[in-house]
């Protein structure tokens, strides 16, 4: 199958440039001025438009079984909102429970995913640590593709990795050329202050971000860094919520050390006055980890993304209906942590940083793709438009506007955190794997065409970091 995308303005993460873009086969073959379809060809009209590489998500929970339920959202309807908003691949997330064999996880988790519409990739959280997850992660990485492995410094009795088998982690990813991330909330603190509160009679939404203290974020931040400083690996923070964060960031990249920093679009323009909505549905929909921050912090991530501190766009898409928030009614400890968001976020980021000078459409294309394919090192097959890269292309209009509802958004959930917000600049055609898979409106995403995107190897760097250390380190002194 072939299609010819024609008269736009070509925007990668350097240049923006007139020209066409052939597709055969899934991937781009050419790139230039005046091509001519062959017969049979599809041709797409970008005529005042931008054709920017797809937008890659890098922190989906698609399905997750999470807090007694199971997220609203699957693969299937996940990948398919998630191409109506000019996303063509998502990295989701493998989660085994403590004490559970790693690979055993991954396969449920693979056997979910196979009904997705778009490409997808997987980061595999480490929960636990014994021999088996030792040697589980090297079977990940050297035969799975998998680069990027994901700790919780959060959600205490559960699923929280302590500082133990964040360094034993951390180490083994160093050995295998992979990288750690990290959701930095120190876990202890959230739980001290979830059961003051309780005990205090604040049992509704409005405790959530309390409990959650900005604080508690740039401390745990900090303490990964510096882990993973000590051990020499590069590290990478998801969603970023807090300036207290986003220094511990700048301070480290500023020192030299390998880090990187992921913000969602809600935390970029949502502040916590959500959760002082008297409608409990409406506050509890906002409940999240972390929260949404008080004024102040939404223009620090603006900041980081404009300086260079933090590199990716993300959403967490984790979606629960508010049957399933209204576990938490009496006890805001157990309302499902978790937001959508997969489908809004390019446009989001266009409307609020595009629209609003804040970035050029090259760094919107970086921020939403190219960045996140260069971290977890699939660029350039992925995140730009370049003869042998795939052929996942949103094809984006400016000049294009909608106003954001859970009444006409795809996304298999009840609210969006987004609602009645009036957005300039829309995707009018999604392409994936070379085939339109979205146009002007009807969404024509297939069950099962998305294929699982191994992630190769960085080189590993143990001997290096080894015959450093053994050079700095002075001979033992004989007593």
């Amino acid at each position: 199958m072939s299609i010819l995308i024609k008269g736009g303005t070509v925007v990668t993460a350097e240049q923006e440039m007139r020209a066409d873009v052939y597709c055969e086969d899934g991937v781009i073959k050419a790139v230039g001025e005046n091509l001519e379809a062959p017969a049979g060809a599809e041709v797409v009209d970008a005529g005042g438009q931008y054709v920017m590489p797809g937008g890659i998500d890098p922190h989906t929970h698609m399905q997750l079984p999470f807090m007694g339920t199971v997220a609203s959202e699957d693969f299937e309807t996940g990948t398919a909102a998630a191409m109506a908003g000019g996303t063509t691949m998502i990295i989701d997330f493998v989660i085994p429970n403590p004490q559970q064999r790693i690979m055993e996880a991954w396969n449920t988790w693979n056997e979910w995913a196979e009904k997705s519409c778009a490409d997808y990739s997987f980061h595999v959280a480490i929960t636990w640590w014994d021999e088996s997850v030792h040697a589980d992660m090297g079977t990940l990485v050297n035969e799975h593709g998998v680069n990027s492995f994901k700790h919780f410094m959060a959600y205490k009795n559960a699923i929280m990795a302590d500082d133990e088998v964040l360094y034993n982690s951390f180490t083994r990813a160093l050995e295998l050329g992979a990288i750690p991330t990290c959701h930095a909330e120190n876990g202890e603190l959230v739980f001290q202050l979830q059961r003051k509160l309780m005990d205090m009679g604040m049992t509704g939404p409005e405790a959530h971000p309390l409990s959650r203290p900005p604080a508690a974020e740039g401390e745990a931040a900090n303490r990964a860094i510096r882990l993973a400083e000590v051990i020499g690996v590069p590290i990478y923070l998801v969603h970023v919520s807090t300036k207290d964060a986003l220094d511990e960031i700048s301070r480290a990249r500023s020192e030299g050390h390998r880090v990187f920093g992921e913000v969602l679009a809600g935390h970029l323009v949502l502040d916590d006055s959500v959760y002082q909505h008297p409608d409990f549905d409406t506050a509890a929909a906002h409940v999240m980890s972390p929260p949404f921050r008080p004024k102040g912090h939404q223009e620090a991530l603006w900041k980081g993304l404009q300086s260079g501190n933090l590199q990716t766009t993300a959403t967490d898409h984790c979606c629960f209906c508010a049957d399933q928030k209204a576990a938490g009614k009496d006890d805001f400890t157990k309302i499902p942590n978790g937001t959508a968001g997969v489908e809004d976020r390019m446009a989001v980021i266009w409307n609020e940083g595009v629209n609003t000078g804040r970035m050029t459409p090259s760094e919107f294309v970086a921020l939403t793709s190219t960045n996140t394919a260069k971290i977890f090192n699939i660029h350039p097959r992925k995140g730009t438009i370049a003869v042998g890269a795939d052929a996942d292309i949103v094809v984006w209009d400016p000049a294009g506007t909608k106003t954001i509802s859970a009444k006409t958004h795809h996304q298999r959930i009840d609210f969006n955190i987004f609602e009645g917000m009036e957005v300039k600049g829309i995707p009018s055609h999604t392409i994936s794997q070379g085939v339109v898979t979205y146009k002007e409106g009807d969404l024509r995403a297939v069950r099962g065409a998305g294929r699982y995107v191994k992630r190769p190897a960085f080189q590993p760097m143990f001997h290096a970091l080894e015959k450093i250390a053994k050079a700095n380190v002075p001979t033992p002194v004989k007593r």
